[in-house]
């Protein structure tokens, strides 16, 4: 990508053909077109190639959508006929298959990094080892899929932090109420809840890190129990 383009990023407007830009509703340059979201090497080409282009984005709540790129006409079928035909070479098929392979063996690592982590962080007795084991896989399994969207997947904070979260995530939906629990629609109130019970979940998992008495009965071993069928 050339260096010293300076992207213009605009948002477009549900249910409006025109996009905002710089504050103000504007339509799209004559002549020019919008190319959605969906093929990263198409977009890598069309930004190093077009002579100028917008990134479309839509805002959902407080979050930013990638929507495409305005770009002039032509330039995306042109770009796009040409990574279908390299595309359809033996060497691109080649490195798509190590890519895949590879990618296999980095996610193969860091689920068994993460599993390591988590019972790390379980710390369980030696009498609960078994049921860490299981616990441990359960949120492995549950966390850490390519595209989750999870605490697991996220590399803003060490894995020991994310194995912690995952931990208390996983048992707030599978050991509490929370997903059928009424929860008023008030500034702060989720957090809320979510902080009172991770409390809950810390008070139960103090029972098996000091390896005392605790009940089949227990939400910890209904939750695994069901998982395993």
């Amino acid at each position: 990508m050339d260096k010293s383009k300076q992207e213009t990023v605009v948002f477009e407007q549900k249910g409006c053909v025109k996009y905002w830009k710089d504050g103000q509703l504007v339509d799209m340059p004559l002549g020019w077109e919008l190319i959605p979201s969906g093929d990263p090497a198409l977009t890598r080409r069309l930004k190093a190639t077009a002579p100028d282009y917008w990134v479309v984005k839509r805002k959902v709540g407080n979050r930013f959508y990638g929507v495409g790129l305005c770009v002039p006409v032509g330039l995306a079928a042109s770009l796009a006929e040409q990574l279908k035909a390299e595309r359809e070479t033996p060497e691109y098929q080649r490195k798509l298959e190590a890519g895949r392979k590879r990618r296999e063996k980095e996610q193969e690592q860091y689920k068994q990094d993460f599993e390591a982590a988590v019972l790390q962080f379980l710390d369980f007795h030696e009498r609960w080892h078994d049921l860490a084991v299981k616990f441990a896989k359960a949120v492995t399994e549950y966390t850490t899929p390519v595209g989750s969207g999870t605490v697991a997947r996220t590399e803003t904070i060490p894995i020991e932090d994310r194995a912690r979260a995952a931990v208390i995530a996983w048992m707030r939906h599978n050991t509490t109420n929370y997903d059928h629990r009424y929860i008023p629609r008030t500034a702060g109130k989720r957090r809320e809840v979510r902080r009172e019970l991770a409390q809950e979940s810390f008070v139960l998992l103090k029972d098996y890190r000091r390896g005392n008495d605790v009940p089949p009965t227990c939400p910890l071993q209904k939750a695994l129990a069901r998982i395993s069928g």
